[in-house]
């Protein structure tokens, strides 16, 4: 065969699929086998193919001369069921028969098949694959037998891998057509708003979700659906994507929609894969959202009862303030009287109708101008602007008044209503609103103390005023402290008079430390602690740590005859303190045995129940009880009978005088002949003497405490847990013997 009629082929099928649509390459497969058959010494042509999902042949393009037809339907072949031709499908090999008689005799369903259309000569190519199609292609010779030439099989070989190119280009191109039709028909039913946006930030293409949601139209621009102002965020949302810089980036912009309206929507914005033009845009109704965060804003700083400003709000506002350097600001703080009463008489819901009412007589009662806010439950704030001592102590009065004839009845009962005010200045020179704030507090307890329904003006001069703001300061700092872990662990020793002991026995006492570890004084951040509810914070911190030296100096605790802790009348009261007592106690079965814990006799008398359930939870442990500061409070001998206490430790009161008043010794004798008959052992303290110590033995005194014994050292320190008489040695002696 020529290379002119090889290049004349070539080009017939070259022309044949040269500008094709890949959905008409199909069909251009029959006109290249006819080409095919016209330009080579055969009769016909057709393509056997099998795809991998296919488990069978398929005849799928043949053709076959005119003359040869017999007008029957030449894609009726049944190659499938011919074993023969299934046969080069899964083994490509050439097979080139000039004569059917050469077929092989498991073949007698083909040569069959193949005499109906008159074929002579048969040649099959082997089976020749691209990507997931795999073909054959057969020649015909029915005119007469033909040798089937090198030339024509070479070309038939060019032509068939024509074929099985656009075989496998037809079905990547449907199964993409499928796969378009699939992705558009998923998008449209995605239950969130979807769209794409193109390079000129046009709208190429919107689920259905996403035209009701946004009142947007295919191709409108996506500038034009926010306000001009907010357009620079939704650009730069836009080129955050587009640069790179991020994969996905969002922005929540109001949306404007055909009724003049905004909805507010949060856009999402990600790259399309394997475009970098458009992008992919998500729409999320974020209205909700906006509307409880104005809510949120208002319930941040505004109380939800009342409608007032309240506390974080009324600090923000003082704190403008205290910056700018204004000193025409007064500022009151006020705290109902007895409001807890009317609470429990009349409950909470009469409660919080009276602080509704007071919080709307004090707005009509305060200048214009002035904040009112509420900054407790009932405690009040306000800010009074461009006032002097005179106008503010004016206002705090007829606040005082006006409230006191206020008339508050409730389900026909009537109840007392007043007030206490404390005033403040705000001074330039405050360091922070803190200050003030105390001053005004410390001002309004005084005023609470003095009797209520009155007010005081702070004054650095008047020595209670200055104590209850050293307490309030001292308040923070005990605070602090907790936070930071500024405390540190003291101890004295209880030195035994009468019998003798092996161990030491020592009173645990607490130390705090400011922010330069200077100790600050006990009488100072103690009342505070109490005053303020953190004394049962402080207890907390000072047997939790207390435990901890003990499990890691096991052998000191185990020389040791008795560990005293002190509880506060706070934490005798604090259910929540004494259920973690019980746990921590709970939790160290061989420490706790070694411990006393010490209550004041107020502390007791004022809380006869909680000091017995205290009782009822030490005894099991193997702990013990004292009651300290025995003789101060008042009735003390009435009480004893109902508290089972270990130890009794006498009031200093008693002591520090011992030597010389016979009064103090007729009481300590009679403290003494009181323990020997009740059966607990009595603990002076205050001994600040050696002559002391002799005159409590000759008493019959158990234990004393004091100065003269040991002054408090750190626990830290401690390095045995033996003990060592004091009254026959010198102190240096004793101090040594576990220091």
């Amino acid at each position: 065969m020529s290379d002119s009629l090889m290049n004349k082929l070539q080009h017939a099928l070259v022309n044949i699929f040269s500008d094709s649509p890949l959905v008409t390459l199909e069909q251009n497969v029959d006109r290249a086998l006819e080409a095919i058959t016209q330009q080579l010494q055969c009769d016909g042509v057709f393509v056997i193919s099998r795809t991998r999902q296919q488990s069978h042949l398929q005849a799928r393009n043949m053709y076959l001369k005119p003359e040869f037809c017999n007008q029957k339907a030449v894609k009726e072949w049944p190659l499938q069921d011919t074993p023969f031709f299934n046969e080069l499908a899964a083994q490509p090999r050439l097979v080139k028969l000039s004569d059917l008689s050469q077929l092989p005799e498991n073949a007698s369903r083909e040569k069959e098949l193949l005499a109906q259309w008159q074929v002579k000569s048969l040649l099959v190519l082997p089976s020749i694959t691209f990507g997931e199609t795999r073909i054959a292609v057969v020649a015909l010779s029915c005119n007469r037998p033909n040798d089937w030439s090198d030339e024509l099989i070479t070309e038939l070989n060019h032509a068939a891998g024509l074929l099985g190119a656009t075989m496998e280009l037809t079905r990547v191109a449907q199964a993409l057509m499928h796969s378009e039709h699939k992705y558009q028909e998923v998008f449209q039913k995605l239950p969130i708003a979807c769209g794409l946006v193109d390079k000129d930030n046009r709208l190429t293409m919107l689920n259905s979700i996403a035209e009701h949601m946004t009142d947007a139209k295919e191709g409108e621009h996506l500038l034009a659906l926010v306000r001009e102002e907010e357009q620079p965020v939704l650009i730069d949302t836009l080129n955050i994507v587009r640069e790179g810089v991020l994969n996905q980036a969002w922005c929540e912009l109001p949306l404007q929609t055909t009724h003049n309206k905004h909805n507010w929507m949060k856009l999402s914005f990600s790259c399309l894969r394997g475009s970098s033009d458009q992008l992919v845009m998500m729409a999320e109704d974020v209205n909700e959202n906006h509307r409880l965060a104005d809510e949120l804003s208002f319930q941040a700083n505004f109380d939800a009862l009342t409608g007032l400003p309240n506390r974080p709000h009324f600090e923000a506002l003082l704190s403008k303030l205290v910056q700018s350097g204004d000193d025409q600001t007064h500022i009151a703080f006020l705290d109902l009287d007895q409001f807890q009463v009317i609470n429990n008489v009349s409950g909470h819901k009469a409660g919080d109708q009276l602080l509704c009412q007071v919080a709307k007589r004090l707005k009509q009662l305060v200048r214009k101008g002035d904040v009112v806010a509420r900054i407790g439950g009932d405690e009040f704030g306000i800010l009074m602007h461009q006032s002097t001592s005179e106008s503010a102590q004016a206002i705090a009065k007829r606040i005082c008044l006006q409230l006191f004839e206020h008339e508050f009845y409730w389900q026909n009962r009537k109840h007392a209503v007043s007030v206490s005010v404390g005033l403040a200045k705000l001074d330039r020179t405050a360091n922070e609103i803190y200050d003030v704030m105390s001053q005004a507090d410390a001002a309004c307890r005084l005023a609470k103390d003095e009797g209520r329904n009155g007010w005081r003006l702070y004054s650095v001069t008047d020595p209670n005023m200055h104590r209850l703001f050293t307490q309030m300061n001292s308040s923070v700092d005990v605070i602090g402290a907790l936070a930071l872990n500024r405390f540190e662990l003291y101890f004295q020793p209880i030195e035994p008079l009468l019998a003798k002991e092996k161990g030491l026995h020592f009173e645990v006492l607490t130390r705090m430390l400011n922010e330069d570890g200077k100790i600050v004084s006990p009488a100072v951040f103690l009342p505070a602690a109490e005053r303020y509810n953190l004394a049962p914070r402080v207890d907390l911190w000072v047997i939790d740590n207390l435990l901890n030296w003990a499990r890691e100096n096991c052998e000191i605790w185990r020389d040791l005859s008795m560990v005293s802790v002190n509880l506060s009348a706070t934490s005798l009261g604090d259910s929540e303190f004494m259920s973690w007592l019980e746990m921590r106690l709970l939790s160290e079965p061989e420490l706790v045995y070694k411990l006393c814990f010490e209550i004041t006799e107020t502390a007791a008398l004022s809380q006869l129940e909680q000091a017995n359930n205290l009782i009822d939870l030490l005894r099991p442990l193997g702990c013990k009880l004292a009651l300290d500061d025995f003789g101060s409070g008042f009735s003390s001998f009435a009480y004893l009978k109902r508290l089972d206490v270990d130890f009794v430790k006498v009031d200093g009161q008693f002591v520090v005088n011992l030597c010389e008043s016979q009064s103090d010794q007729a009481i300590v004798n009679a403290i003494c002949q009181l323990g020997r008959d009740m059966g607990f052992c009595i603990i002076a303290e205050f001994v600040e003497s050696e002559a002391i110590g002799y005159k409590l033995k000759d008493l019959g005194v158990d234990y004393g405490q004091g100065y003269a014994i040991s002054k408090p050292m750190k626990l830290s320190g401690l390095k045995s847990g033996k003990h060592k008489p004091w009254l026959i040695t010198d102190t240096s002696d004793f101090r040594d013997s576990f220091i």
